[in-house]
């Protein structure tokens, strides 16, 4: 049986790994990292635990069938509790709105925020919403990457009928004016173009469809996010994956015109393929050898999506009574986003993770709080303490007050996820999905080079949790595929 290397356990690594193994192939995977997770980690505050990375599951039907094809189940090893509340909003100290899991209950809050047409104008928007992702689940989202042609043409005339219907070259911002005349609705909503860190004023409007996926359900996982990672990684192992921690990959080789080995802590480890789980530039600007660059082409600095500051904090909290997932608006979403392509805004959308919040009965909390930032991490930019004094006096502005401790806060910056993420700058979530071809130009699971795939929030199908898992198992299938090709 010949070795296949994984490089990175971030999610799209972990599922590819699991999903080999669970086929009977022979997997070892390479981690810088001390832990599993990638982006999905988990930092220490003030002796307490706090995910400092992705803090919202959706689509939990890409987990299930993950764990169902190792032959074990979901439930049984993580407990997801789904929320009520999808998210609190807040512009000022007197304008809040809650979206809920309930999508009456969310029309019926809509319309006491807004009025009883903007409720009807929601309902309309999250039909438009579901029938993007129904268009593009099957054909997109879980296939290999299409080109235009092919997913226009996947489903026959039906199939170019409903792509038709999507409005592909619309942008998202011009789709939410289709609906919302509120303009703090088009910016509530506008706000999932931040997920795959892009502009909503350039994104296209397809990403409307995050909305569907919120509506759908969103999870909490007990012990938070990390625990995913952590059970992903133990099943690997019960399915003989073999995983290495402080292990960075120096360079993948090739010979007779295909992967043949990797090169690790000078050690030279044979193998017959390989799916890189990092960000696709690091391929591409040769920080795995020159050998791999062929497998991906370069993102130049101004194609990159968005960074962030984050601050992961023990704190106390007054005046604001914050849910799970809070979001804390800009007064002028355009400005916001002008200011974004060139340095820090002036005033930053805020995102707050209150991840006691289920049973928190007082005292410190454990907070993740979150600004865009552009991916300058390799650019030495600086002004973080001034992002700072913005977002508190953003929070302060919509009535939250925070006993801020500076000895309680970590905070990343770009150049830190820059550091965590090789040639990313910061950027989060590869190349910013900004017009109707964006989706299209992210790499596919197999590459120019054979024996070499990519997988991981970078490549097909995009950015988030079950995006990237989903990255996992298309690498593994392509590569399987791959083997049955050549026979």
């Amino acid at each position: 049986m010949s070795r296949i290397i994984v490089i990175g356990a971030g999610i799209g690594g972990l599922s590819a790994a699991l999903t080999l193994a669970a086929r009977g192939e022979a997997v070892t995977v390479l981690e810088r990292a001390a832990a599993p997770g990638g982006k999905m980690r988990r930092l220490i505050v003030d002796g307490r635990a706090i995910d400092g990375g992705p803090t919202v599951l959706t689509m939990r039907w890409v987990f299930d069938g993950l764990f169902a094809e190792a032959g074990e189940s979901l439930d049984a090893q993580l407990t997801l509790e789904p929320l009520r509340i999808l998210a609190r909003h807040a512009w000022s100290a007197s304008e809040r709105l809650d979206l809920h899991a309930d999508l009456a209950a969310s029309a019926d809050a809509i319309g006491a925020f807004a009025g009883a047409e903007e409720a009807r104008r929601f309902l309309s928007f999250s039909a438009e919403a579901r029938r993007i992702y129904e268009t593009l689940e099957k054909p997109f989202i879980r296939a290999q990457r299409p080109n235009p042609l092919t997913l226009a043409m996947a489903n026959g005339l039906a199939g170019m009928v409903a792509m038709a219907r999507i409005n592909p070259f619309e942008t998202m911002w011009k789709g939410l004016g289709r609906h919302f005349r509120d303009p703090r609705l088009r910016q509530l909503f506008g706000r999932y173009a931040t997920y795959c860190g892009s502009s909503p004023f350039l994104a296209p409007a397809t990403l409307m469809l995050v909305a569907h996926v919120e509506q759908a359900g969103v999870w909490t996982v007990r012990g938070g996010m990390h625990e995913l990672a952590l059970a992903l990684e133990a099943l690997a192992r019960r399915k003989g994956v073999e995983f290495r921690y402080g292990a960075e990959a120096a360079a993948i080789e090739t010979g007779g015109g295909r992967v043949t080995a990797v090169q690790c802590r000078g050690e030279r480890l044979a193998c017959d393929a390989v799916i890189v789980n990092a960000d696709a530039n690091a391929v591409a600007t040769g920080l795995l050898g020159a050998d791999a660059r062929p497998a991906a082409r370069p993102v130049t600095s101004g194609a990159r999506s968005l960074s962030a500051i984050t601050w992961a904090a023990a704190v106390e909290t007054s005046g604001f009574d914050l849910s799970r997932h809070n979001v804390f608006f800009s007064r002028d979403y355009a400005q916001e986003f002008r200011e974004l392509a060139a340095g820090y805004p002036s005033e930053p959308t805020v995102y707050i993770c209150a991840q006691d919040r289920e049973g928190h009965t007082g005292g410190a909390e454990r907070l993740l709080l979150l600004v865009n930032s552009p991916a300058t991490g390799d650019a030495g930019a600086r002004g973080h303490q001034m992002v700072e004094q913005a977002m508190r006096r953003k929070l302060a502005d919509c009535g939250l007050a925070l006993c801020w401790e500076p000895e309680k806060v970590m905070m990343t910056d770009p150049a830190r996820f820059g550091q965590l993420f090789p040639a990313t700058g910061g950027a989060l979530y590869g190349r910013a999905s900004h017009g109707w071809m964006a989706s299209f130009q992210r790499p596919a699971a197999r590459t120019a080079v054979p024996g070499l795939f990519l997988a991981g929030g970078s490549a097909h199908p995009g950015p988030g949790v079950p995006m990237a898992a989903i990255s996992g198992r298309l690498a593994a299938e392509s590569l399987l595929a791959s083997r049955v090709s050549q026979r």
